[in-house]
């Protein structure tokens, strides 16, 4: 039996941003979740200089699954190098470099190169994972130029904000109060109706139906990725037709003195073409964006209360 050879690919794709910019979004992890449509979290489990182990959290087949890998950043060169950890059948071994090459002072071009191998070079397997790499390749590659350039093009259209409270209880009790969101009917009056599924510890796709103070009611569908107990981060997937994006996290720190920080953190990009169609004729970014601040913040500020008093109570 002959011995197959694995398989080296390349994609590129021109992004109209500087290659400078370009580089640093795919470096920083916490860009993903806006660059990336199946991101949900990405977190930096170590770093020594510019190596670095990653794990990823993201969907798959309407699924949320998550895996580690290793980079290595080279800022000077303008590459990042990557290998997936451990891999899955029929993956024997996967690795790849995003190489970022400028074409002008607003404009690059962006390489997406694979090297891969199959579980005992099975031509079958192979021919899976080089239609998996393309298919996949030519689905990412559009959806980050466009993530890209929004992101150094639309600063206006992006808001981050933070609402915070002080408790007398634990991380622990406030931690429980927003990972049980499937009993947010019954101790939320903002939430109408709500579905929770977690078929894997710690991962959970939370679907809802909410209201506004206007009474209008939104139907969102968030992954979050539990980190007990002390912080659940999410993506919404589907969204209310004013975002684009839509990320956050809750965050619970306890201080030497008992009290607990219960924060909500959220990122927003606007969907500037549905403005006047939801705020009217009259209504521009301004408005746009003072909207969902008070919309999202009168929502997280509320939750907050109801955690703190479900943490006092239990002290």
């Amino acid at each position: 039996m002959s011995v197959q050879a694995g398989r080296e690919v390349e994609h590129e794709i021109t992004v109209l941003a500087a290659a400078e910019d370009v580089y640093r979004l795919l470096a920083e992890v916490e860009n993903w979740p806006r660059l990336f449509p199946p991101s949900v979290y990405v977190d930096v489990l170590e770093r020594e200089g510019n190596l670095e182990r990653i794990r990823i959290w993201a969907t798959a087949n309407g699924e949320a699954k998550n895996w580690t890998s290793i980079r290595d950043l080279d800022p000077d060169g303008l590459r990042i190098t990557f290998r997936q950890e451990i891999s899955a059948p029929p993956v024997a071994s996967m690795s790849g470099t995003w190489i970022v090459e400028p074409l002008g002072e607003e404009e690059s071009r962006l390489r997406l190169l694979h090297e891969y191998r199959a579980i005992d070079d099975d031509p079958e397997g192979l021919a899976w994972i080089d239609e998996a790499v393309d298919r996949n390749s030519r689905a990412e590659l559009p959806s980050v130029k466009a993530g890209l350039e929004e992101a150094t093009r639309t600063d206006e259209l992006t808001l981050s904000f933070v609402d915070s409270v002080t408790v007398e209880g634990s991380a622990k009790d406030l931690f429980d109060f927003v990972n049980e969101a499937d009993r947010w009917t019954e101790r939320l009056p903002h939430v109408n109706d709500v579905k929770l599924t977690e078929e894997t510890p710690g991962l959970q796709v939370l679907r809802m139906e909410t209201l506004t103070k206007d009474g209008s009611a939104h139907t969102t569908e968030s992954v979050r990725v539990c980190f007990p107990h002390h912080r659940i981060a999410y993506k919404q997937t589907t969204l209310p037709a004013l975002m684009n994006l839509h990320t956050g996290y809750w965050l619970f720190e306890e201080a030497p003195d008992g009290t607990t920080t219960a924060s909500s953190q959220h990122t927003v990009v606007l969907n500037a073409a549905n403005i006047t169609k939801i705020l009217g004729a009259d209504a521009g970014v301004p408005e746009a964006r003072e909207f969902i601040r008070n919309a999202l913040g009168n929502n997280s500020r509320a939750t907050l209360e109801h955690a703190r008093k479900y943490a006092e109570a239990r002290r």
